[in-house]
């Protein structure tokens, strides 16, 4: 059975877009049905291709060479974030430097609780760099973990991990700790979360999708200055 899946899959140029695209969608459709924050598409569509892989029996070499596809639509994806940011422009200049504030206090609080908890377990250097660009968009992070040895693979999982995490607990942490400023909230969910978060920030308003938007590039720019601070303190 395994072999008779892994060859189709080999032998189909869609196998792994039709099998994302089937598993965000189930995803999709579960978050409009029970409308809980744990109900997350992205979250969903990740375990669910992981369990189709693992029963079915197909490498993931096999599924990424098909699903590769989906990858050139971030480029302009991506490029849309800026539309929104353009619209706030006004927003933007009236409040430059509390965003450069809040964003930097962001990047060094998401760093400096990594180096603490790293001190605290006794992680060895390696595994320091590793988790230390958690919370920025994944081709800064891999660099970031490359150049200071840490390990690249794990740095992607921490670093999807994050955003899910981020995207799931956004709103009810912005309620909990009062954050109804929709600048502040933006920025806090696009500094902590990067990309994946700034989806749920959209679906907020706006103002929180063009701020946290702007944190994504913000926060890597930063955490690629700061990071060989950082990544000396073990």
């Amino acid at each position: 059975m395994g072999n008779m899946m892994e060859n189709l899959a080999a032998g189909s140029s869609y196998f792994g877009i039709a099998l994302s695209l089937l598993a965000y969608l189930v995803g999709l459709a579960l978050q409009k049905r029970f409308k809980k924050g744990i109900c997350n598409p992205l979250l969903i569509s990740i375990l669910l291709v992981i369990a189709v892989l693992l029963l079915t029996g197909v490498e993931y070499g096999t599924y990424d060479l098909s699903a590769r596809y989906l990858g050139y639509l971030l480029t302009p994806t991506t490029i849309c974030l800026a539309v929104s940011l353009y619209r706030k422009l006004t927003l933007l200049r009236q409040n430059l430097w509390a965003i450069i504030g809040g964003i930097t206090s962001g990047v060094v609080t998401s760093m400096g609780s990594v180096c603490l908890l790293s001190f605290a377990f006794g992680l060895d250097h390696s595994m320091y760099v590793t988790l230390l660009p958690k919370s920025i968009t994944t081709a800064i992070g891999m660099g970031i973990s490359e150049e200071f040895g840490g390990v690249v693979t794990i740095t992607v999982a921490v670093i999807i991990l994050t955003g899910v995490l981020g995207n799931i607990i956004c709103r009810s942490v912005c309620r909990l700790c009062g954050i109804t400023d929709p600048v502040a909230r933006g920025i806090a969910i696009g500094t902590a979360s990067h990309a994946i978060g700034t989806s749920k920030a959209m679906e907020l308003g706006e103002t929180e999708g063009a701020m946290s938007s702007l944190s994504i590039a913000v926060s890597g720019l930063i955490t690629v200055a700061l990071a060989s601070v950082f990544a000396g303190l073990i």
